[in-house]
């Protein structure tokens, strides 16, 4: 059989979930169970190593039903996991049903499986009609199956029903709820923003006779942490070592991350001394979130003296955020010598440390050393992303060198790396500088037929085209166009009309549009202030002192 015939004749078979006979399963207490369980294991050897797609998995079935003695029931299941992994869970529901059909050994790590690919389906009513063929064959339920339909309601966000389920478990006492069904239940609350409900939950599952775990702590804590509530996470942590539970590194990480996420570098120090206390060694990961948060704050420096002060490799992340940190200060040389340190320690930089470089050197304005790094990227092993080519195009325009952007934007389709939406805006607003008006609208239409939507950094790009040659009345009329677009004028629309007028000295204009600005319900900022007072210096020279919000007050 074909490898499409026999993917179409297990796809196209129907669902039947109704048990067979319990000998069907392979799970009789029949005395002899053992000796026919230990016959089976005897079954043929098979290579699963050999299945690298779904095509293989169901040849490879076929050729195990044709098998004599009959494969086990652990070689099903190891054909039914190759088979979940490769993420084609219908596909394995399939090949259960039909191994059902031919009478292949079950037993209840099989149906486990089944039930898993149900609630991975997001039909958990389908993974519960499948405990019937449980019961059928003598066989209970156990944890690991609640765990799974649990789960499987979370998968579905249908938080409440998971919460019935997980109580139900607990009152009929079908078995005592191990940490894998608890930490399910604490994450699946966690995720779903009701963190404060997974941490009331803690002493209801004491009265189990259940000992929370490090695992379930580090959950809600890494909630409260990414819900911005720091302080539970800080006392959480007090209580978990209180109760003598050691942290472990995970805890601190999360903990870690959500103090630098709102700046509190003091108790990030504490923190950072408790774990010296506690034994915990930082690890490379703290080491980039602390790295990152330094360098969000413009502390690159800083960051840097972390890294060189601790007993830990950083790694090619870290490395990057450094340079990128420096390049977005403009400290070109800083940025270099990270780069040249990496080069230093025989590491391989990535393509989002050239990215950085690449952009950094082309904001200074020194293109040629950019276009210097473009060139190397291929030749250390790299492959240029549209990330580099747009940086790169865009350099190359701020230059004036449009020819030359234009020529590397066709380089870049040739190698088959997919423009998106801001490359077309970058090339876009080549076209208007230039004042090229008639092929900028052509290209608008352009970009419209290759499937992609303009958005208001087009249309704003092509704004200032329009205001720079003088098309006001065009603007008005494409900015009554917006709305049928689904966009509406932002303060950048605005400052960059109001700054056109302003080179034109249309003061009258730049009242209007202020008023316009003020009926499209956009704020006015600095940059508007700044270009409103210019453009209206002539009436208030007298001290008349007109700004933008005496303007809209009127």
């Amino acid at each position: 059989m074909s490898r499409k015939a026999a993917a179409s004749a297990i796809l196209l078979s129907r669902r039947r979930i109704a048990a067979k006979p319990c000998n069907e399963f392979g799970t009789s207490t029949h005395p002899f169970s053992f000796f026919r369980s230990y016959l089976h294991n005897l079954g043929p050897k098979i290579d699963f190593s050999r299945i690298n797609d779904v095509d293989d998995a169901i040849c490879l079935f076929a050729e195990m039903g044709r098998m004599r003695p009959p494969p086990s029931v652990r070689a099903y299941n190891n054909l039914l996991n190759v088979i979940v992994k490769l993420k084609h869970y219908s596909v394995a529901l399939s090949v259960f049903d039909k191994m059902r059909q031919i009478g292949s050994p079950v037993n209840g790590v099989t149906l486990n499986i089944a039930i898993n690919c149900c609630c991975l389906l997001k039909r958990v009513d389908s993974g519960f009609s499948i405990i019937g063929i449980f019961i059928k064959c003598g066989l209970k339920p156990n944890s690991t199956t609640f765990s799974i339909l649990i789960q499987g309601h979370f998968l579905d966000h249908k938080v409440a029903e998971a919460m019935a389920l997980f109580k139900k478990f607990l009152v009929m006492i079908i078995c005592e709820p191990g940490d894998v069904m608890i930490s399910i239940v604490i994450n699946g609350l966690c995720k779903a923003g009701q963190t404060v409900a997974a941490c009331d939950l803690l002493p209801i599952l004491e009265k189990f006779s259940w000992k929370p775990s490090v695992y379930a702590y580090s959950a809600i804590i890494d909630g409260f942490c990414k819900g911005g509530r720091v302080d539970d996470a800080l006392l959480l942590l007090s209580e978990m070592i209180a109760k003598g539970i050691s942290p472990s590194v995970v805890t601190y990480t999360t903990i870690v991350q959500g103090l630098c996420d709102v700046g509190r570098w003091k108790d990030v120090q504490d923190l950072l001394d408790e774990m010296v206390n506690q034994k915990i060694s930082l690890d490379v990961l703290i080491l980039h979130i602390l790295v990152s948060a330094y360098c969000r704050e413009g502390k690159v420096k800083e960051g840097e003296d972390f890294v060189a002060q601790q007993n830990i490799c950083p790694n090619m992340v870290t490395y990057a955020t450094l340079i990128h940190g420096y390049c977005l200060l403009g400290t070109m040389n800083k940025a270099q010598q990270v780069f040249d340190c990496l080069v230093e320690k025989d590491l391989r930089p990535s393509i989002s440390c050239y990215n950085s470089l690449i952009n950094g050197y082309c904001k200074n304005g020194n293109v040629d050393e950019a276009w210097r790094l473009f060139l190397d990227v291929p030749k250390k092993g790299l492959e240029r992303d549209l990330f580099t080519y747009n940086i790169m195009i865009h350099g190359l325009f701020s230059k004036d060198r449009f020819a030359d952007g234009w020529t590397l934007f066709s380089y870049m389709e040739s190698r088959k790396v997919r423009p998106n939406l801001h490359t077309y805006n970058i090339l876009l607003e080549s076209l208007c500088r230039r004042q090229q008006i008639s092929e900028a609208y052509s290209f608008l239409h352009t970009m419209e037929k290759k499937g992609l939507n303009p958005d208001i950094v087009t249309y704003n790009i092509l704004i200032g085209g329009l205001c720079k040659a003088g098309k006001l009345d065009v603007v008005r009329d494409l900015l009554n166009q917006l709305p049928s677009k689904g966009l509406q004028p932002n303060v950048h629309t605005y400052n960059t009309i109001i700054g056109a007028l302003h080179e034109e000295e249309y003061a009258e204009e730049v009242k209007y549009w202020l008023m316009e600005m003020e009926k499209s319900g956009c704020k006015s900022n600095g940059v508007t202030f700044v270009k409103e007072k210019c453009a209206l210096h002539g009436d208030a020279a007298a001290g008349v002192g007109l700004n933008v919000q005496k303007l809209l007050l009127g």
